[in-house]
């Protein structure tokens, strides 16, 4: 069921629509009692961004280990005028997951006199204050919100749209926190909403050194330990468990074999715990696998999109080959 606002009620003033398609909220409950009964142990990463969580991966994104966000501004700033050439004027940018506005407004002043601007996220109240500020500063752009879960694909028909080439942007490294069958189907999902001539430009970070991959999710200031440790902050907290965090520590780990680095919280010592009234227990040496983010190099991020039913027309990267950002465009032939 969806419910479709047009015009500029006093809830989102600004917008000139606002579609709440009910998505249904995660099971944190559910879903902890699942991860820690399995073996091995997870959370999924989704229950990460509670408020406290939020504001510790903002303060991830500027710390000097972590390259993700500063590498792809600067990478957006280079390539604006080709974003330009490539989507053409008046175009349409959906923004699944809406995510940075400092992103999102670096690629709309890049454009050709875009026509129309659309976050979609999961999070109704986040997704109408973020698309309201740009509603406000970009005054004659045509700007609506979606309340709406990503994964489950894009339901933009009844939508009252501007008519232009719509560019679907999935910036950062979201794709990379998928499986590969599953950030498979998202991208097939997203294609099945396109028409002819849309596009995505999708961010992928690349691999490279261990190093480098394993600091930049185990930063020296420990804001990274900090926002795996708030998990069980919000479990303690949330469904009253247990866990000592004192006997618990963060490590991230790459996974050569997976192309991914892997986030976990190990044990230092064996514990016992409760979470709402059930028993569990961790052994010394145990990890809860909370986050995977994985790696790409052209060829394989080429093979996904592919595999996808996509075309991936042009890619561009840093200097330092650290991220790269792409441009698909639907196969006509999938």
């Amino acid at each position: 069921m969806t419910d479709l606002t047009l015009g500029h009620s006093p809830v989102h003033a600004a917008l000139d629509f606002f579609d709440d398609q009910h998505p249904p909220a995660g099971d944190f409950l559910r879903d902890v009692l699942t991860g820690l009964a399995a073996t091995p142990k997870s959370i999924p990463p989704v229950y990460f961004y509670d408020a406290a969580g939020s504001a510790l991966f903002d303060q991830i994104t500027d710390l000097p280990e972590y390259y993700v966000t500063r590498t792809e501004l600067a990478l957006l700033d280079r390539i604006g005028p080709e974003l330009a050439r490539r989507a053409g004027p008046g175009a349409v940018v959906i923004e699944p997951g809406s995510g940075s506005s400092v992103k999102i407004r670096k690629l709309l002043s890049a454009l050709d006199q875009p026509a129309g601007y659309v976050g979609l996220d999961i999070s109704g109240e986040h997704l109408i204050a973020s698309c309201d500020e740009l509603a406000r500063d970009y005054p004659g752009l045509h700007i609506g919100a979606i309340c709406a879960d990503f994964t489950t694909g894009l339901s933009l028909d009844h939508l009252p749209l501007p008519k232009g080439r719509r560019i679907l942007f999935f910036p950062g490294s979201t794709i990379g926190n998928f499986e590969p069958d599953a950030a498979r189907a998202v991208l097939a999902s997203f294609r099945k909403g396109m028409r002819e001539g849309d596009a995505i430009l999708i961010g992928a970070d690349r691999v490279k050194s261990p190093q480098t991959l394993e600091a930049a999710y185990d930063d020296a200031q420990g804001v990274t330990a900090a926002f795996n440790m708030n998990l069980i902050a919000r479990i303690n907290s949330e469904l009253d468990g247990t866990l000592d965090p004192a006997l618990l520590k963060h490590i991230s780990v790459w996974n050569a074999e997976k192309s991914r680095i892997e986030m976990h919280l190990e044990a230092l010592e064996a514990q016992q715990f409760q979470v709402a009234g059930q028993s569990f227990s961790l052994a010394k040496g145990e990890r809860l696998h909370t986050e995977n983010s994985h790696k790409f190099t052209p060829e394989s991020f080429q093979a996904l999109a592919r595999s996808a039913g996509f075309d991936l027309l042009q890619s561009w990267s840093d200097p330092a080959e650290l991220f790269s950002l792409h441009w698909l465009e639907p196969n006509a032939k999938a």
